[in-house]
């Protein structure tokens, strides 16, 4: 039984909701999103709340239904305040700078490497060794950050690479001469 999916979803004051059927469509002061929800969850809209219950007691449908109400919490707060994922850049000469819309890094490669920037994400350089991703979509700002990321990860010896700004690297004693 979901502990999550039985609580409703209320609406934040400057967002504007709507369900229909199964789409679910938030507009706020940062943009607009929409959530289309599976078929064994059923949604409903009623004074300023969301509701989300399992069709049918099968796996499937219960499955889904704390996941469901989650998305709709995300894409709420993500047209409301927006998502943001830092990333830090430890190494010698490791660097990262915008060119214009793209994000270019120096990760030790022979060649620079350069991001294009997808669209409804924006990536920032406060510094040269920290890079912040931000936009309303949750998930895609987290794919953006991870895609980042792989360029180079961080390794267990020195820390070089790039990582999550919260990331604990599990260092590894290195051989003793």
């Amino acid at each position: 039984m979901s502990r999550i999916g039985k609580k409703p979803v209320s609406v934040p004051q400057g967002v504007t909701a709507t369900v229909d059927g199964q789409t679910v469509t938030a507009k706020g002061p940062k943009g607009e999103l929409k959530f289309v929800v599976n078929e064994e969850v059923l949604v409903k809209m009623d004074d300023g709340q969301i509701a989300v219950e399992p069709r049918d007691q099968s796996k499937a449908a219960r499955s889904k239904w704390g996941m469901s109400r989650t998305q709709i919490v995300n894409i709420l707060n993500g047209v409301k305040e927006g998502f943001e994922k830092k990333l830090e850049i430890n190494g010698v000469g490791y660097r990262a700078a915008m060119q214009g819309k793209n994000l270019q890094l120096a990760l030790g490669f022979s060649h620079d490497v350069v991001y294009e920037t997808p669209q409804g994400i924006t990536i920032a350089v406060p510094k040269p060794t920290e890079i912040t991703v931000s936009g309303i979509d949750k998930q895609q700002v987290g794919q953006v950050a991870a895609e980042i990321r792989k360029y180079r990860g961080p390794e267990p010896y020195k820390g070089k690479g790039v990582k999550y700004a919260e990331e604990r690297i599990v260092r590894k004693v290195g051989k003793k001469k």
